[in-house]
């Protein structure tokens, strides 16, 4: 796999393991310009592979431990050195691979990148830059999706220069705008934090002030900042909104005679309008701030978001989103 971006994949991480993550490392090889490193037990992970082989462009690392999804993400990455998450952290820190995907728990992955990498030099903590998905036009960023509960003013300050560089590397932002998420628009709104944080993000290009929850899955912004624990519930806010509003057209197309026959009309156009809601085709969230690519993918990741995933982490390769971003950092601290 000389000359070709290898993805180092946690096989065992997630609700689907291996399986689904088998699959779909299988399917990206086949679709995209990459090798994929398996990490994992491989009397689980030969047994998928046709013939029981490794095709080309694929293979297999053997690990013998498993992070569960309720483990304690440091303890397990200290104690589980030969885990299928820390030897592919550790694939990646030794140049055997050029990224890691990780589809299982979240904090470990972002532990185990950590641990073995370190951070870009000047980086207070790293950040979960999530896309969300805006219909007819490009994502969305939040930061931080959970990956630092508990903030200081300076660490937003810090994701808002990260996610700005990530917007304009992978999604082509020219010149990206930022917003504060907050409980109202009006300057001076907001618990302690915001109140703290909105004078430091002045300095930020493209900052725009407070924003609200209303204005997720929109245009403006295009980065939302915020701190880790807030930003968690605010996805899953969104995610479960989104499937209870699914649920309740979808049944309603299907409770009467008449609704049924308006649904062999309307469904497939909700059908094709919902894949750009899919939480599959994003590909799973960077996280920025490592040294390192590293692209987290949700803990029930089917074939499809797994290949998704591999495609971001190769293009944040072969963009150079590390180096991106420790350039956005030092800017801003000259800026200072």
């Amino acid at each position: 796999m000389e000359g070709t971006c290898v993805v180092a994949i946690d096989a065992m991480g997630g609700d689907r393991a291996p399986d689904e993550i088998v699959t779909g490392a299988l399917d990206a090889v086949a679709e995209l310009d990459v090798g994929v490193l398996l990490v994992g037990r491989r009397e689980a992970i030969e047994p998928l592979f046709p013939a029981n082989t490794a095709p080309p462009g694929v293979e297999v690392l053997d690990a013998r431990d498993v992070v569960a999804m309720d483990e304690d993400a440091v303890a397990a990455v200290r104690t589980k050195q030969d885990s299928s998450l820390v030897r592919a952290a550790e694939a990646v820190r030794d140049g055997r691979a050029h990224a890691l995907v990780g589809a299982g728990n979240t904090g470990a992955t972002m532990a185990g990148a950590l641990l073995g990498w370190g951070r870009i030099r000047g980086v207070a903590r790293p950040g979960i830059a999530v896309p969300i998905p805006v219909p007819g036009s490009r994502p969305q960023i939040l930061i931080d999706g959970g990956a630092t509960v508990d903030c200081d003013p300076e660490w937003l300050v810090q994701f808002a220069r990260m996610a700005r560089a990530y917007a304009t590397v992978r999604f082509g932002t020219a010149e990206p705008t930022v917003g504060l998420l907050s409980n109202g628009e009006e300057p001076g709104k907001g618990d302690d934090l915001r109140k703290r944080v909105s004078p430091l993000l002045e300095a930020v290009p493209g900052f725009i002030g407070n924003v609200e929850g209303r204005d997720l899955m929109t245009t403006r912004p295009d980065v939302v900042v915020t701190d880790g624990f807030t930003g968690n519930i605010a996805l899953k806010t969104l995610e479960g909104a989104l499937r209870q509003i699914a649920g309740l057209v979808f049944g309603i197309l299907d409770s009467t005679p008449e609704a049924k026959q308006a649904g062999e009309v309307v469904a497939p156009l909700l059908i094709e309008a919902a894949a750009d809601l899919d939480p599959d085709a994003t590909g799973g969230a960077a996280l920025l701030g490592v040294n390192g690519v590293c692209v987290i993918s949700h803990g029930a990741s089917s074939a499809r978001a797994i290949v998704n995933a591999i495609r971001v982490a190769a293009d944040c390769v072969e963009a150079d989103v590390v180096g991106r971003v420790a350039v956005a950092l030092a800017e801003g601290a000259d800026a200072r």
